[in-house]
C-alpha cells in the first residue's frame, strides 16, 4: 500500500515511512492511495475473531510492509494492558450501544490507537537504529495515552504541548506526574489550537523537523486514524451477532475530526449499509457542526467547556476529508487550506449535498451536555463523561426508527470528577489507576505560546542521532 499527500507535493511512500513522516513534507496529510473494500462473505468471516485478531484483519489491508508475524505481536502487545478482554466494549442504555473506548491505560479512546503507535515506534526504531523525537499538541486526551504509549521507551523522547490550566486536574496529572527521563511536558499559555499550530509550523520546517529525527504522534499521524477504524468494524459486528443487523449509525463526539474520519474510512472500506450515517458531534466549539450544516468551515473563538479535549476550532484532520470532497484533487486542497490559513474562513456550501450524505452534526451547549449526563444516570444508572454525553444528546437528536445506534464513550466519567458530579450529585468511582493522582509529584515547563521559544527548547533537548 502506498501513501499520498493530501497536498500532492511527495511521491508515494510506503506505510512505514509515512508513519516515520507523521505530517507530510508539502504540509499536507497522508492518505492511502487506495481503501480497501471487505465484501459481506469476508465480514462475516470475521464475526468470531477477537478484537486483536479483527485489528490484524483490518491493519493488515493498510500496511504491506511489516512482516505477518511482526504486525500480529506488535497488535497483540498493544492491546495485552486494557483492562476488558474485548477491549472495546459496548453496553446498552435502552435503544443506544454505548461504545466504551475508555479501558486502557489513561482510560481515553486514545490509547487505542497510541499503544499500538507506540510499540510500532518502537520496532521500526530498533530495525534501523535510528532515533525519535516526537512532539505533538494536545488538548486532553492524546497527551498522555501518548506519553504512556512511549515512556521508558528507548530511542524516543516525546515533548507534549497542553494550554495551560484548560485542560482537567486528571488530564493534567496524567501527563505531568510521568517522571521518566524521556518524557517533556510543556504547559503553553494559550488554546489547544494554539499548540497545534506550533507544531505544524515546526513540522512545516523540513529542514528543522530532519535535523532532529521529529516524528509525530497527534492524529496528523496516519496510524492513529488506522488503529481507529477498527472499533468501527468491531461494532458492526457485536451488533449484528446481538440484532442480526449490521446496519448502523455511530454518533462520534469530535473537535479534531480524526475519531469521525476513522469512521469515514470504516464506512467506505464496509458493504454499502453496514455504517448507514455519521452523527459529527462538537460542544460549544462547534466550527464542524456549522461545516456539516452550513458549508461554513470559519474559525471562531476557542470557549473553555466540561468536554475540553473538544474545546478546539481549526480541526487537524478536516484536511483529510477535504481532499475526498475536493474528488482527490491535491492542488484544489492546496488552495482551500492557503485560504484557510490565510482568512480563517472555507465556504463549502456547495458541496452540501455530498457533505450532507456523508454526516449528520450537532452543537450541543453547555446545558444540555449536564442535563443528558442526569438524564442517562437516573435513567440507566450509567454514568456518562461529558464528551460522551456531548455524543448522546447528538445521537437522540438524529436517531432514526430502525437503525441501531453506537455512541462512543470516548473517556472514563472520574476524568471529568466536578462536572459529573456535578450532574448526578456524586462523585463517579475513581478507578484503581486514578487513586492518589491529584497529590502525585509532577514535572512541567511553562511556556508561552512562542513557536522560536518551542523550537529552541526542543533544539536543546531533543535525543541527537
Amino acid at each position: 500500500m502506498q501513501y499520498l499527500s493530501t497536498r500532492g507535493g511527495i511521491q508515494p511512500i510506503p506505510f512505514t515511512k509515512a508513519v516515520m513522516m507523521g505530517l507530510a513534507e508539502d504540509g499536507g496529510l497522508l492518505l492511502p492511495r487506495t481503501i480497501p473494500r471487505i465484501d459481506s462473505h469476508t465480514l462475516t468471516a470475521w464475526k468470531e475473531l477477537s478484537y486483536p485478531e479483527l485489528a490484524f484483519e483490518v491493519m493488515s489491508r493498510f500496511i504491506d510492509d511489516i512482516p505477518v508475524s511482526d504486525l500480529k505481536t506488535l497488535i497483540n502487545r498493544s492491546y495485552a494492558g486494557f483492562d476488558h478482554e474485548e477491549v472495546t466494549p459496548l453496553v446498552h442504555c435502552g435503544n443506544l450501544h454505548i461504545l466504551e473506548l475508555f479501558h486502557g491505560p489513561t482510560l481515553a479512546f486514545k490509547d487505542i490507537a497510541l499503544q499500538f503507535l507506540g510499540n510500532l515506534f518502537e520496532y521500526l526504531l530498533t530495525r534501523s537504529g535510528e532515533v525519535l523525537n516526537i512532539l505533538g499538541a494536545t488538548s486532553g486526551d492524546t497527551g498522555s495515552a501518548a506519553i504512556y504509549g512511549v515512556r521508558g521507551k528507548e530511542r524516543i523522547r516525546i515533548f507534549i504541548l497542553h494550554p495551560y490550566k484548560r485542560v482537567s486536574p486528571v488530564q493534567e496529572k496524567q501527563m505531568t506526574s510521568i517522571m521518566d527521563d524521556n518524557v517533556y511536558n510543556i504547559a503553553i499559555h494559550g488554546s489547544f489550537d494554539d499548540g497545534q499550530a506550533i507544531v505544524k509550523k515546526i513540522f512545516s520546517d523540513v529542514e528543522f523537523k530532519n535535523s532532529l529525527s521529529l516524528g509525530a504522534i497527534n492524529s496528523i499521524n496516519w496510524a492513529r486514524v488506522l488503529a481507529q477504524v477498527v472499533y468501527y468494524v468491531h461494532s458492526c459486528l457485536h451488533v449484528s451477532r446481538h440484532e442480526n443487523d449490521s446496519s448502523l449509525a455511530f454518533s462520534v463526539p469530535t473537535g479534531n475530526f480524526g475519531d469521525i474520519f476513522a469512521g469515514y474510512i470504516a464506512k467506505r472500506m464496509l458493504p454499502e449499509g453496514c455504517i448507514r450515517r455519521l452523527i459529527l458531534a462538537t460542544n460549544a466549539n462547534d466550527i464542524l457542526a456549522r461545516f456539516v450544516n452550513r458549508g461554513d468551515y470559519s474559525l471562531g473563538e476557542v470557549v473553555q467547556t466540561t468536554s475540553p479535549s473538544m474545546d478546539i476550532q481549526a480541526a487537524s484532520n478536516f484536511e483529510r476529508y477535504l481532499f475526498y470532497l475536493v474528488d482527490r484533487e491535491p492542488e484544489r486542497v492546496k488552495a482551500l487550506m492557503a485560504e484557510f490559513a490565510e482568512t480563517g474562513r472555507i465556504d463549502l456550501s456547495a458541496h452540501l449535498d455530498q457533505i450532507r450524505k456523508d454526516f449528520a452534526a450537532s452543537a450541543v451547549p453547555e446545558e444540555e451536555v449536564a442535563a443528558t449526563i442526569t438524564a442517562i444516570y437516573n435513567e440507566y444508572d450509567y454514568i456518562l463523561d461529558p464528551h460522551t454525553a456531548v455524543g448522546v444528546k447528538a445521537a437522540l437528536d438524529h436517531q432514526k426508527p430502525g437503525i441501531p445506534l453506537v455512541c462512543l464513550a470516548t473517556a472514563h466519567p472520574a476524568k471529568f470528577g466536578e462536572a459529573v458530579e456535578k450532574a448526578i450529585g456524586r462523585p463517579p468511582t475513581f478507578p484503581e489507576s486514578l487513586t492518589g493522582i491529584l497529590e502525585r509529584e509532577t514535572r512541567c515547563e511553562i511556556m508561552d505560546a512562542d513557536v522560536d521559544k518551542i523550537r529552541e527548547y526542543l533544539r536543546k533537548n531533543a535525543l541527537k542521532r
